[in-house]
């Protein structure tokens, strides 16, 4: 993953972006804003976190759920939150002494308009 900042990504940003791929195609602008989205779930680890945070019973986890279902330490495990966080795939709550974290439907909703494929529709 490169180290460079991660563009914090609203879905109001991105209003724009909703247009299935096989529809219109994305101009250089929405490419770029869409992109850190798609990055930060190009790695296997965030994309895990973020399945079991959406998956988790009543749609949010503490950071306590989520670090024994890896191999990885805590602190890498924070950093991958993190890079979720700033790219609007999840938001943070701090409870006492825990994050509980809660992935973000309209960015999730985004992300499947983009890539989906209406019934019928050839590809």
């Amino acid at each position: 993953m490169s180290k460079q900042p991660v563009r914090l990504t609203l879905a109001t940003d991105l209003d724009d972006c909703r247009v299935p791929l096989i529809k219109e195609p994305l101009n250089a602008d929405q490419a770029e804003r869409l992109a850190s989205s798609f990055k930060a779930l190009g790695d296997p680890v965030r994309l895990r976190l973020l399945s079991l945070i959406a998956s988790h019973e009543g749609g949010q986890a503490c950071v306590c759920d989520l670090t024994d279902a890896f191999e990885v330490s805590a602190p890498t495990i924070s950093h991958h939150l993190k890079v979720l966080k700033e790219t609007g795939l999840v938001s943070s709550e701090r409870r006492g002494t825990w994050v509980y974290y809660r992935a973000e439907p309209a960015a999730l909703e985004l992300l499947s308009t983009v890539l989906s494929v209406p019934q019928g529709a050839a590809a």
